[in-house]
Formats: structure tokens, sequence, C-alpha cells
């Protein structure tokens, strides 16, 4: 009888334990968002800041090998915060008067800053697991995050998860500065919904 094939564990990873495996981390965030090797460079400093913010997390998916397939992590988010004031100013672009009917987003949330899986290794629900996990007690009414905006008739993976748990529309086709590319805030209230059993 053949022993069946091991299978990734999903591990809460402390800020050394991310500093340990920057490299792998980094390249499996290259490799999902299709940018160029030299990319990998330019966000170290930027991560390793990221982990002394307030309320920071990280997980991620090892492999047998104790490799990262997967990473996510975030943080307290709030004034001051580059993505905080960036989000601010393209709420305010969209008009002055908030909807009293409509959340607050920028107050109390934790922003989910990054969430990876490794191309050879998606469509397993993978990255539901590390959302799951991060978000699991984070003591935050609300979590807000950022992805790069996609066909509304051919929408990827990450937005397939987030739609399926409940996150809504925020701000689209919103420009940060510095980046052509048009992204999605989305949002939702805290906590996530059960995750469904499956038989």
């Amino acid at each position: 009888m053949t022993a069946a094939p091991a299978r990734p564990r999903l591990v809460a990873l402390s800020s050394v334990e991310l500093a340990d495996h920057l490299g792998e981390a980094l390249d499996v965030y290259v490799a999902a968002m299709g940018y160029p090797p030299g990319t990998a460079r330019q966000r170290r400093n930027l991560w390793l800041e990221h982990t002394r913010r307030s309320g920071w997390r990280s997980v991620g998916w090892m492999d047998p090998g104790g490799h990262l397939i997967g990473i996510a992590y975030g943080y307290s988010g709030g004034p001051g915060q580059w993505w905080f004031e960036e989000v601010r100013r393209g709420l305010a672009a969209r008009g002055a008067a908030r909807d009293p009917a409509q959340p607050d987003w920028l107050h109390d949330y934790f922003e989910l800053t990054e969430l990876h899986v490794r191309p050879d290794a998606q469509g397993s629900r993978l990255g539901e697991g590390m959302l799951r996990a991060l978000l699991a007690g984070v003591g935050h009414r609300m979590v807000l995050l950022s992805t790069p905006e996609y066909a509304p008739r051919a929408p990827g993976r990450a937005w397939r998860l987030y739609r399926r748990l409940g996150f809504e529309d925020v701000l689209r086709d919103h420009r940060f500065t510095g980046d052509s590319r048009p992204f999605a805030v989305l949002g939702r209230t805290l906590p996530l919904p059960p995750a469904p059993e499956r038989g």
C-alpha cells in the first residue's frame, strides 16, 4: 500500500522566523504576483520593518522539506502609515460625506498586507487557510486589504477567495502613489464566517 504524500503544514511565524525564511517568502511573493526577480530586493527591508509594527502577525505554509510555499502577514492599521494615508486620500477623492450606513473603514482595522501562495501550489485552499488563521482573534472590528484589479468576467483566485468570504468594495480603481496600476481596496467586518464543513 502506497503511503499518502506528505501534506504542507500551516505554521505561525514569529518575526525572527520570518526573517530566517525571508528569501523564500519573497520568492513566493514575486512568483505569485508575476513581478521581476529584482522586486524581492526592493521589498526586503520593508517587510522587515513591518514586523516591528503594532499587532503584526504572520502565518505560512511549509512543504515537507521545510520550505515556504505560502506566506501571509498583517498588522494593526492606523494614521501615519503609508497605506492608511493612501486609502484615506482615495476615499476623500470619492466624496466628502461618508454614508452613515457604511462602516467607518479606517477605524479599528487590521491591514492584511500580504497573502500569497506559490503558483504551483495554488488551487488547494491554502490561501483560505492562511487568511482564517491570520485573522483568528486579531482583536479588530474590521480587516482591509488591497489587491490588483482584474476584469470582472475573469477574476483571479484571490478575488474569488475574498468574495467568497464576504469582502466588499471600499475603493475601486484606486491608484496608489508611485504605481500606475488600478487597485481595489476591499474590507469586511470580523470575525470571518465559520469554514464550511467538508464531507
